[in-house]
């Protein structure tokens, strides 16, 4: 007999402030089918407060409660049986950011959990890279958001080593990651790499999501270190409003795109990765798939 349950997740990032929607496909015999029903992504810019205030404005408090109370609706709309709501790293520095999420409570219903980057990184490991990682092979997963990246290590499709930086987009934009952080990022790659051949990229994120449409490659194809380089250097080389002009990005995507692809030029040159692979999945793929698991579990 199938069963279909909708399930909700909400990533309240430092760039954007994400809901996804899945269905949860189970039959007897078979493993679950998740499918992705509805993505809304919403550019509040959390980090931009944040990482220079040290706290969200009532401007951004305000966006926030607005785009909370109507997931709450479209939860309710598409009746999702259980969601859960994260907030990264902009909440996690945020001198008022837990009464942020009371505020947030009070006013749409939505319960905020802020999560460490340690869970941060853990849950993002547990989406479904079974395609790429059930191999011999050595992939280094690389989540890039606005305030920190989380970097996890894949051998013979088992967690190696995992661990989150206050790498971001949007502290990066800012200026407040300093050279002592980054040679701190690549020497934990070049060590938890260096045993490993033929290491390859996963990368997730919005920002090599697009760079990735634009390539006009098939889903399952990668992106070379050659192609990233010269996109990179397209990058660099346009104004903001160029790059929102002709390569045809949203306004929240043209400045964050430049720091983010330097991150994942920097990866794969500190783990000699030549390929980067980009199957769409992220924070909100992992919590839909450890909502889905507490509820198989309730049930044992």
């Amino acid at each position: 007999m199938i069963e279909i349950k909708k399930y909700g997740a909400i990533d309240i990032g430092s760039n954007a402030v994400r809901l996804l929607i899945s269905s949860v496909t189970t039959m007897d015999g078979k493993n679950p089918r998740f499918k992705k029903t509805s993505l809304v992504r919403v550019p509040i810019r959390l980090g931009s407060d944040v990482f220079v205030t040290n706290k969200v404005s009532n401007k951004n408090l305000e966006r926030l409660i607005t785009a909370m109370q109507s997931y709450q609706l479209l939860m309710k709309t598409h009746n999702v049986v259980n969601y859960r709501a994260c907030a990264t790293s902009a909440m996690r520095d945020a001198k008022n950011g837990e009464e942020i999420v009371e505020k947030i409570k009070e006013a749409s219903g939505i319960n905020i959990e802020i999560i460490d980057g340690k869970d941060e990184a853990a849950m993002i490991s547990m989406t479904d890279l079974s395609e790429l990682t059930n191999s011999h092979k050595a992939f280094l997963y690389v989540d890039v958001g606005g305030g920190s990246t989380e970097f996890t290590v894949y051998h013979a499709g088992k967690v190696q080593a995992s661990k989150s930086f206050k790498l971001g987009t949007v502290r990066l934009l800012n200026d407040l990651v300093t050279e002592d952080l980054w040679s701190e990022v690549r020497r934990w790659i070049k060590k938890k790499t260096k045993k490993y051949d033929n290491i390859s990229l996963i990368g997730s994120g919005g920002n090599i999501n697009n760079i990735f449409k634009n390539s006009g490659k098939v889903a399952g194809k990668s992106l070379s270190y050659m192609y990233l380089t010269s996109y990179y250097q397209l990058l660099k080389s346009l104004t903001y409003d160029e790059r929102v002009w002709e390569l045809n990005l949203n306004h929240d995507r043209a400045d964050v795109i430049v720091p983010a692809t330097k991150i994942f030029l920097s990866a794969m040159k500190w783990s000699k990765a030549q390929k980067v692979y980009v199957p769409k999945i992220g924070l909100t793929d992992g919590i839909i798939k450890s909502l889905y698991n507490e509820n198989v579990s309730k049930k044992v």
